[in-house]
């Protein structure tokens, strides 16, 4: 049985739920899809799974992607069903895919009628919602081809509201920003000189994605993909009719705020040369969350939370962060510094805040908590 920490969406309404479920899913809703999350029932889609596994079955739902998508990397739940980014990094983390509600989109990068390229964007400002939001992630790449990245930018405005870049753009509040196809289409009717399309991504699997945990019974998996195959419309859900191709989603991972390889003034290891590390008794530094922390942990590890606000790219303004922990530290010992892996930024940037404070050896375990488990190492689970 696993433990749920429960983290109820704005979109649903909260309930009294036990604390304890057999199978644990998250719906992850995207901004933009606020009307398919609307027509979602939690409990209806409880109690479909839980009559089709003959086990409790608890869902939570979330608008917060930054959260899923931590939840992704850290395991944290048994199913999860939102957009392409979400299922992906699941994917990449122990999930396998079910399929999708809808078919394949494209998104547009779109500017000013004075842009004429990517290339022109530099120094500009562009209109995105959430950081872990879609849209960022396909920014990103759109960016990348162009010959840009987000630190070329004079400023990037993280909102809610994905279509109101387009009106941002017609009050010259904004320089570019990133709609879907359709969107676009129907927009550029009513305002048909007020942009122009720099730049169109590739297909992008559609409406809800949804991924199952690989090491769940294979009986129960079977059983999960048969529901939410034929009988999701009593939650208010699509059925998953659509089957994206798989390197479709892995390009939309690959699109990512991953972090950099290398980061000058620390040392990258690798699982073995940290555990040759604690042998040592170098200290290393979990600053993942708490219920992270709890959930499963390096046995030698001491939980010093990174409390990130700012952008996840290598341009970031520190001040908006917050990392108590850092000076309850010896800057003369050495440290080593860890997440949840390539996309999490929290250890990358507590080792910059170390270098920044002048400790003399720092090194960060870029791979982190996915990486240890994958290298064979022990944890400790609460």
């Amino acid at each position: 049985m696993n433990k749920l920490w429960l983290t109820l969406g704005p979109l649903l309404c909260a309930v009294a739920l036990p604390a304890f479920a057999d199978v644990s899913a998250l719906v992850a809703i995207e901004p933009t899809a606020r009307k398919d999350g609307l027509m979602l029932s939690r409990s209806a889609l409880e109690a479909g799974l839980s009559k089709a596994l003959d086990q409790a079955v608890l869902v939570t739902s979330t608008e917060d992607l930054t959260d899923a998508m931590r939840s992704t990397r850290s395991a944290g739940y048994d199913v999860f069903i939102g957009p392409a980014q979400v299922v992906a990094s699941a994917m990449a983390h122990g999930y396998e895919l079910i399929g999708s509600t809808d078919a394949e989109e494209q998104y547009l990068l779109v500017g000013k009628p004075a842009l004429k390229s990517v290339a022109d964007l530099r120094g500009g400002r562009l209109y995105l919602p959430q950081q872990d939001s879609l849209y960022t992630y396909l920014a990103r790449g759109l960016l990348t081809a162009g010959g840009l990245s987000f630190k070329d930018l004079g400023q990037v405005e993280h909102a809610h509201y994905p279509q109101a870049g387009l009106t941002a753009i017609d009050l010259h509040l904004s320089d570019a920003t990133v709609v879907r196809r359709d969107d676009w289409e129907r927009w550029q009717k009513e305002q048909p000189n007020a942009a122009r399309v720099l730049a169109t991504s590739g297909w992008v699997p559609g409406g809800f994605s949804v991924a199952v945990r690989k090491d769940l019974a294979p009986a129960t998996r079977l059983q999960i993909a048969k529901w939410f195959s034929t009988s999701a419309g009593v939650g208010g859900m699509k059925p998953l009719s659509q089957h994206a191709d798989l390197m479709h989603y892995q390009q939309v991972a690959e699109l990512g705020t991953f972090t950099l390889v290398q980061l000058s003034g620390a040392e990258v290891v690798t699982a073995i040369e940290v555990q040759r590390l604690i042998t040592q008794g170098v200290t290393v530094v979990d600053t993942r969350t708490e219920k992270e922390f709890k959930q499963k942990h390096i046995a030698q590890a001491i939980f010093l939370p990174y409390h990130e606000k700012s952008p996840k790219d290598v341009v970031y303004d520190a001040a908006l962060d917050d990392f108590p922990g850092l000076k309850t530290l010896d800057a003369q010992k050495p440290v080593v510094f860890h997440c949840n892996g390539a996309e999490c930024w929290k250890s990358y940037k507590a080792s910059r805040a170390a270098i920044a404070a002048g400790f003399k050896t720092v090194y960060w375990y870029r791979g982190g908590m996915p990486d240890w488990e994958k290298s064979g190492q022990s944890v400790v689970k609460q």
